[in-house]
């Protein structure tokens, strides 16, 4: 079992350092607390109460989507997920530890991976998970081990952790999958608190653990969260990005001894934390990985005091500016956000605040929890969503014609006023109707389950969001669907991983979304709508195998979807692979191009590019070729 912060661990240093003087405004709780504790004479300590009381209306408009792809519709979609998880096979439930002691992790949750892992041509699942803390007096009735699912093609899943040879217990959070040795297997590393763990996939339905020999565990102290894989370098092999949360410890959590009603122990926020610095490890290409964290400029301090600032929990990687170097954009807690910019020579120059990323619309630091970016607008902006938590709307980020300098467009773009209420963790762009447009999903649930005892307008469990893409370009892209459209999609839960795949092979694409202390949710998109869809893999030989970071362009009716190969989205969580592509009711697409992680660009011969159908676009040295 790996060795998790202890409980003797001494930490001398501030407990709330200067750097995140800036976020006040933005405080992770949304705490009214000098008025409040004034008001109260010391009494109730009631951090968490609303700062407006009244819940605020939510209209849903009726639109007409155009008339390019989706010819008739003049309401959104009628399309309902159901919650087949059970059905399914899928008996995992979540282990936090929490057993009252109101540690900080157990507050977070565990992320999801969907991953062909046996590469038969369907999205497998992957679930991590917790554990009891060590010194608990109330240990769980059997080890708590992350849980691997075989799929069978059709959406049903069998349990085969055991015989993968990955049933040992750590304290995980998110997960990364990616082939880092070039075997035309995917390989998946767990981040968590305390060592992390590398495990090599060897083909035969197990997995090997080289954490060790990788050198990529990290430190025995440290709280990871969402790693991705991305060749940094240009070099042709994925290299590991892995974020780290606070510098935590269960001695200094209990000594913060956090309260909401003056009495009983609460969760802390983070900004009672130090920040820390992230990893980025250099794939030698021998099996093993270098940490060149610092020496790529990773570090970012505050230069008055010299604390790490950051306090990552998500990550989006991403070209921003087509220059054929990976930059980052990194979501953090309470404390601005990243943006590392890639100068494609092994260094990074940290850019948030020049860019414009990193704070909200109003200029303050949000609890950034989850994170994406896509081209929603079919067009060449870039939107960045990040969820918040509650009382802060969704961030959504625009670019301009700079690429590098964007602004928070959340309540022009409809997202705004709806976000607002809830505590956001896992969200992504996907195309759930399969009208050629990105749409939006976010998870939520609140961190406390009493938070309704000290503010009314605030639940543990909360409902997922969907947001349909319009198309309205001028008057704002996104639609709030209504729960009673959506399905068990809107089920209050407490949210936080979430993940998308077509699990069943249908051409949608259907939902998971995990939960502190509970079963997941699998969720099947039920949509009926006759539209027309294509699913394109990518393939090339070199150390990258399935090209992340590639950008796949297709063009039908006119209009030209641009989609990234990147599996590392959203929370703690890696979506599939393959990229679909709604198509509306177009029947044929008109040109696809491919432009490769190495800048080459290839346009692919569409004859014998069906739709309603996958298909694999296989590089060679001499040519693509479609399967």
């Amino acid at each position: 079992m790996d060795r998790l912060p202890d409980i003797e661990t001494e930490h001398r240093e501030e407990l709330v350092p200067a750097d995140d003087a800036i976020i006040g405004r933005a405080f992770w709780w949304s705490l009214l607390s000098i008025g409040v504790v004034a008001a109260i004479g010391g009494g109730l300590l009631l951090l968490l109460m609303d700062p407006v009381q009244k819940s605020e209306e939510i209209v849903v408009k009726q639109v007409r989507a155009p008339e390019t792809l989706v010819p008739d519709l003049e309401v959104l979609p009628d399309v309902r997920f159901t919650d087949v998880t059970l059905e399914s096979g899928i008996g995992f439930v979540h282990e936090s530890g929490a057993r009252g002691d109101k540690f900080l992790p157990e507050t977070m949750g565990s992320g999801a991976a969907f991953l062909d892992m046996d590469r038969d041509g369907d999205q497998d699942l992957l679930l991590i998970n917790a554990m009891a803390w060590p010194e608990s007096k109330q240990a769980a009735a059997a080890p708590s081990v992350m849980r691997l699912y075989a799929n069978d093609g059709r959406g049903q899943f069998t349990d085969v952790t055991a015989s993968a040879g990955i049933d040992s217990e750590m304290y995980g959070t998110g997960v990364a999958v990616g082939d880092v040795d070039a075997d035309g297997l995917l390989d998946f590393f767990v981040a968590g608190l305390g060592f992390n763990r590398l495990y090599r996939n060897l083909g035969d339905g197990r997995f090997e653990d080289i954490s060790g020999s990788s050198g990529v565990q990290g430190d025995s102290g440290a709280w990871s969260t969402s790693p991705a894989f991305l060749d940094i370098d240009g070099d042709g092999d994925l290299d590991l990005f892995v974020p780290n949360y606070v510098e935590w410890s269960s001695k200094t959590d209990r000594e913060l001894d956090f309260t909401l009603n003056g009495r009983d122990r609460a969760y802390g926020p983070p900004i009672q934390y130090r920040g820390t610095h992230p990893y980025l490890y250099e794939n030698l290409g021998d099996g093993a990985f270098r940490d060149v964290s610092e020496a790529s400029g990773m570090h970012v301090r505050n230069p008055s005091t010299g604390v790490p600032v950051g306090k990552s929990l998500a990550v989006a990687p991403i070209d921003l500016d087509r220059d054929g170097a990976m930059d980052l954009v990194v979501a953090n807690d309470t404390t601005r956000n990243f943006l590392y910019h890639n100068q494609g020579d092994g260094t990074f120059v940290e850019v948030g605040m020049q860019s414009g990323i990193a704070f909200d619309g109003r200029g303050s630091a949000t609890g950034a929890m989850g994170i994406d970016a896509a081209h929603y607008r079919n067009d060449a902006l870039l939107g960045i969503g990040i969820g918040n938590f509650a009382n802060e709307m969704t961030s959504f980020y625009v670019s301009d014609r700079d690429p590098m300098l964007f602004t928070d467009e959340a309540i022009l773009e409809g997202i705004g006023s709806s976000t607002r209420p809830l505590l956001s963790f896992g969200l992504f762009f996907f195309d759930y109707d399969l009208d050629g447009r990105l749409d939006l999903f976010q998870t939520n649930g609140h961190l406390e389950e009493e938070i309704s005892q000290v503010q009314p307008s605030q639940r543990y469990r909360q409902p997922a969001q969907l947001f349909w893409n319009s198309g309205d370009l001028d008057g704002g892209c996104f639609e709030l669907v209504p729960s009673d459209v959506a399905g068990d999609l809107s089920s209050p839960i407490v949210g936080r991983g979430a993940a998308y795949a077509d699990i069943d092979g249908d051409g949608d694409l259907d939902v998971l979304v995990t939960q502190v202390g509970a079963r997941p949710l699998l969720l099947r998109n039920d949509q009926e709508l006759d539209h027309h869809w294509i699913r394109i893999a990518v393939h090339q030989d070199g150390g990258n195998r399935d090209a992340i970071g590639a950008w796949i362009e297709l063009v039908a009716g006119g209009v030209t979807q641009r989609r990234q190969v990147m599996p590392t989205r959203s929370y703690l969580s890696q979506v599939e692979l393959p990229i679909t592509f709604g198509l509306g009711v177009m029947d044929r697409i008109d040109s696809l191009r491919v432009v490769w992680p190495d800048g080459a660009i290839q346009d692919i011969g569409v004859d014998g590019l069906e739709v309603d159908r996958p298909h694999a676009i296989i590089r060679s040295p001499s040519s693509s070729r479609a399967e």
